[in-house]
């Protein structure tokens, strides 16, 4: 596994870094050594600076220290975890039985943490700073009368000009906005998190956990005319799949997205004809998001771009050689506390290569506080895959990002949803729409809604809605309590009920 060829390797990489400052008389420089080799064995290096004390000290240190074997009397990692769940844990070996440091060493590499980290972090720049959206116009949805909304899939049906969304019992539905109309197509049991129908199938992903755990029980059902299957695979939190011929030998391909937790993988199913789909492992990690089918090296060949975070958080393309051989190349890397959530594939630019737009701000886990370098990043493609990062928008909590030309005045506009804002000072930046004012420059204007406050937006997508020529946008709600939210807000999302939100592009 991932997590045990880690250990090895810092086994290996301490004996070396005892040898090596074992003749310096410098505490302070042992524990920087310590600190860019410990913290750089399985991920880039994170900036202490990036966290705050307080962050380090109760959320960041402690699993740190169940990750390289230490034992605390103060920690408890099997707190209020169930024994199954801590069997399928202890596993996955991502806690060691024996120590990669010594107590003296871990003591002084924490204390030399805690000393640099700031109290506190700096606001975002642009808090509060946006224009009122008068390009479209907010309709909200209800699909149905129930209080609260946990929507898990949302996906824009071009074809039928229809919405389509999962939810977290199962339930899969077609929403047709011109009409006002909802019916439910099928219930698949548990979470949706994705949905693909091609030719005469269609394609169930369900998550099985959607909370973090190392427990796989997700699975993906397979509806051919009346008759719906289950695949005889189990996933670990599967939360994207794409269906495609990758081969061309008539075949589709499922690429899985499991998300897992400590362990996960982007894995590949595949078949041949009249037998099962078999499974195979592309990238041995935990926290893929999202992949991208395209032919990024002009071969003919389709290739993967895949999001990955859970710690490594980065853009890998995997470029396929011969009938499914990949090798996996990863082009962008990002810090483990940016919380790396979402990426789209656009040229930008417009000189023909594809460039990358990613959003940062995942903010669920144990480093909770609203963080200066959550937002959205353009990484400009210099013709041969290698990616520079151009241009930064701040924002508390980015999640999800869509990118079209929505003012048809030939440059690139941004939709961006933050699951985790500021909902104390700035419940508004729950949405911004970047609207282009000139793209050499990187110049953008900011604009959001006031009713931006009535859902706990998580899932967004773009399409002609209303069926006028022009791209709107959809947001659809998710109003589990991740994180700290004030009661006004909450009680709001409770009283209004809205699951979706159609931003209507008035433009046509």
């Amino acid at each position: 596994m991932m997590e045990k060829s880690c250990f090895f390797i810092r086994v290996i990489i301490f004996v070396s870094i005892g040898l090596a400052v074992s003749c310096s008389p410098s505490p302070e420089k042992k524990a920087a050594v310590l600190y860019n080799t410990q913290c750089a064995a399985c991920h880039l290096l994170p900036a202490i600076e990036d966290l705050p004390k307080h962050i380090w000290q109760n959320g960041v240190l402690p699993d740190m220290a169940a990750r390289m074997g230490i034992k605390d009397s103060t920690v408890n990692i099997f707190k209020n975890v169930s024994f199954r769940e801590q069997h399928a844990i202890l596993k996955s070996g991502i806690y060691p039985n024996r120590p990669s440091l010594t107590l003296e060493d871990w003591n002084l590499l924490k204390n030399y943490i805690i000393s640099l980290a700031p109290d506190s972090l700096p606001s975002s720049i642009n808090l509060n700073d946006y224009s009122e959206l008068v390009q479209f116009t907010s309709k909200p949805i209800k699909l149905d009368s129930i209080p609260g909304t946990f929507i898990t899939f949302l996906q824009f049906d071009n074809l039928n000009h229809s919405i389509i969304t999962g939810d977290l019992n199962g339930d899969l539905v077609n929403y047709n906005f011109n009409k006002s109309e909802s019916h439910t197509l099928i219930n698949a049991g548990s979470a949706i998190t994705a949905y693909s129908k091609k030719n005469e199938s269609t394609f169930i992903t369900n998550a099985g956990n959607l909370n973090p755990s190392e427990i796989a029980n997700g699975y993906i059902q397979m509806k051919t005319d009346d008759t719906l299957e289950q695949l005889p695979i189990i996933l670990h939190r599967p939360i994207h799949t794409v269906v495609q011929d990758l081969n061309k030998d008539g075949e589709d391909e499922l690429v899985v997205s499991e998300f897992g937790n400590f362990t996960g993988s982007l894995s590949i199913l595949t078949k041949k004809k009249d037998e099962e789909y078999q499974k195979g492992i592309l990238l041995n990690q935990p926290g893929a998001i999202r992949t991208i089918v395209k032919d990024m090296n002009a071969d003919g060949k389709d290739d993967l771009i895949t999001l990955t975070a859970q710690g490594r958080e980065s853009i890998t393309i995997l470029y396929q050689h011969d009938n499914l051989e990949f090798d996996a190349e990863p082009v962008i890397n990002f810090s483990p506390v940016y919380g790396t959530s979402w990426f789209e594939l656009i040229d930008y630019d417009g000189d023909g290569d594809d460039d990358i737009v990613t959003v940062h701000g995942d903010n669920a886990d144990k480093s909770y506080v609203h963080k200066p370098y959550h937002g959205l990043r353009i990484h400009i493609n210099d013709g041969a895959n290698h990616f520079e990062e151009k241009f930064f928008f701040p924002l508390n909590g980015a999640t999800r990002v869509v990118a079209n030309d929505f003012d048809q005045d030939g440059d690139v506009d941004f939709g961006i949803v933050a699951t985790f804002p500021d909902y104390l000072k700035s419940p508004e930046s729950s949405f911004v729409y970047l609207e282009n004012k000139n793209a050499d420059s990187f110049k953008f204007q900011p604009f959001t809604f006031p009713e931006s406050k009535l859902g706990r937006w998580l899932l967004m997508d773009k399409g002609d809605v209303d069926d006028d020529g022009d791209q709107d946008i959809i947001l659809s709600s998710f109003t589990y309590s991740f994180t700290p939210v004030p009661k006004n807000i909450s009680s709001l999302w409770k009283e209004s009920k809205v699951d979706l939100m159609v931003l209507e592009n008035k433009l046509k």
